[in-house]
């Protein structure tokens, strides 16, 4: 059990989801050949199905190493396809719907059904129509329309049906969740404004009443300067906090899809401009190194809540490692335009670099709420975009933002639209404090 969790620990949902499974199918297809051949016979048995099993599901542990995306993504589909639906089916109609092979049926179909549904469905109809079309060609076709064959497809679409619902209530309080996250950050954030601002005039007040005052030296005058500086930028850090708080809390319930055309050039420049750094080194280790501005269907605030997430992580691997840049590349000269966020900090640990974009989930485990990143790729991808992260421990952190064309008719209004037009980025400044 603790090898289990341990494992679980180290790759998302999904990935575990399909690590399990081939385990679960290496150790179950040999096994249940020998209780359904020698301990409960069946009618009928084959070995060589199985072993094919098994080889389908050795390489799922190692997937996610070995294979690109696009190639695993054709495994597994292949893999879940052969091993759920298609076996199952198969076995069931070769054993003339025998009450054992009824009800595994009906056990693979709800592990299957715990897939997303679409890739689920998909899978379902295409393995068991593959099923039976074989068993009619070594089998009497007629007996795939017997009354014991058809009475169990009623069960199994209410197996259907009541697995995706529990799936969608699962994700219905996951929202639920992240709604209740998002009204408790606005609540504190607002909350949290009248005391900073209460500090920050005390502040400016104490500040001008020492260093008028004859009494005081040039060096007492000094660390007081410094000492209220640092205060003045914790308030500022803090305020800059609690509006990207806001803007999260915000981008949680508001409807994500593309309304806009954005110039990632503009927001770039903006929340840099913006962005409250501790110290002028800081500033200066972010370059930003533009190879063509592109416009991007998008919403320009949400657009401030993904870069200003990015630049904070970016920031504070930095500070882990004590060392590094931050490199901003907008780069809308490629056929497809992307933007790359480069830090040379501490980099991400392989075992949890899969797990980065898991709601709830954050690394430390005291370093933040884990939805910012979540919600970054919940922006991007509501715009038909796509973010990825590439990753080495102790070196690089780079970070992919990839943004499909705009047609013509979009370019044309884009043209038209006044820079007025698009909303302020409402944070505060980066003044630092002498």
């Amino acid at each position: 059990m603790h090898w289990l969790l341990r494992h679980e620990r180290q790759h998302d949902h999904a990935t575990w989801r399909f690590i399990l499974l081939g385990w679960v199918g290496c150790i179950g297809m040999p096994a249940y050949y020998v209780v359904w051949t020698y301990w409960f016979p069946q009618p009928f048995e084959h070995l060589g199905l199985r072993m094919l099993g098994v080889a389908l599901c050795l390489p799922a542990p190692w997937a996610h190493k070995f294979m690109s995306a696009r190639v695993r993504g054709a495994y597994l589909f292949t893999a879940v396809t052969y091993v759920l639906p298609f076996f199952f089916t198969f076995m069931y109609l070769m054993n003339h719907g025998s009450a054992v092979w009824a009800q595994s049926l009906l056990i693979g179909l709800t592990v299957l059904f715990h897939f997303p549904l679409r890739w689920a469905l998909t899978s379902y109809l295409t393995g068991s129509t593959i099923a039976c079309a074989l068993f009619a060609l070594v089998d009497d076709p007629h007996f795939l329309l017997n009354h014991r064959v058809l009475e169990q497809l009623p069960l199994y679409f209410f197996t259907i049906v009541v697995v995706s619902a529990a799936k969608v209530g699962r994700r219905m309080l996951a929202q639920e969740k992240l709604a209740g996250m998002a009204q408790g950050l606005a609540t504190v954030s607002h909350e949290l404004r009248t005391p900073l601002l209460s500090v920050d005039a005390n502040v400016r007040g104490i500040t001008r009443r020492l260093l008028r005052s004859d009494q005081a030296s040039a060096a007492e005058r000094a660390a007081v300067a410094e000492a209220m500086g640092r205060i003045q930028h914790e308030v500022r850090h803090m305020n800059h906090m609690i509006d990207l708080f806001l803007l999260s809390a915000s981008a949680v319930n508001a409807q994500l899809e593309a309304s806009e055309l954005v110039s990632m050039q503009e927001v770039v420049e903006g929340v840099i401009a913006r962005y409250p750094f501790a110290s002028q080194a800081q500033r200066d280790a972010v370059k930003i190194d533009i190879r063509g501005d592109f416009t991007f269907a998008g919403k320009y605030e949400l657009s401030v809540v993904v870069l200003l997430n990015l630049l904070r992580n970016a920031l504070k691997a930095l500070h882990r490692a004590g060392k590094g840049r931050v490199r901003i590349i907008i780069d809308g000269q490629r056929p497809t335009p992307r933007l790359l966020f480069i830090d040379t900090g501490c980099g991400i640990a392989p075992r949890q670099l899969p797990r980065i974009f898991k709601r709830f989930y954050s690394y430390p485990a005291s370093s933040g709420a884990g939805i910012g990143l979540a919600l970054c790729k919940e922006i991007i991808e509501a715009w038909q975009a796509s973010i990825r992260c590439v990753s080495r421990e102790q070196a690089y952190t780079v970070f992919i933002l990839e943004f499909p064309l705009i047609s013509p008719a979009q370019a044309r209004w884009s043209a038209q639209t006044s820079s007025a037009e698009k909303p302020p980025c409402n944070y505060p400044s980066t003044t630092i404090p002498a």
